[in-house]
């Protein structure tokens, strides 16, 4: 089951409050704002991982999807904005 980031109800983003150690038992409990990668959608880390796993090669990711350089190269693009946005919110 992968971590929801995002309310169902009002689409705004969730805040961590309560982590358990699976060994221990132990309980932490706050409010802890995601890290940035968590904030964005599902789509958007799997663009990064496949961008790791293919080596940071925007040409192979695109060979990979069946998509041109130009597409693939604006997909990153869009991303980077947004992360860059979503660091200014910091």
């Amino acid at each position: 089951m992968r971590l929801p980031i995002v309310c169902p109800s009002c689409e705004n983003s969730l805040l961590v409050s309560q982590m358990k150690c699976g060994n221990c038992e132990t309980e932490v409990n706050g409010k802890y704002d995601l890290p940035f990668y968590f904030k964005l959608s599902r789509e958007e880390q799997d663009f990064i991982l496949e961008f790791f796993l293919s080596s940071g090669s925007i040409k192979e990711m695109a060979k990979q999807a069946g998509n041109s350089y130009p597409t693939m190269r604006n997909k990153m693009d869009d991303l980077i904005e947004k992360i860059n946005q979503l660091k200014n919110l910091q």
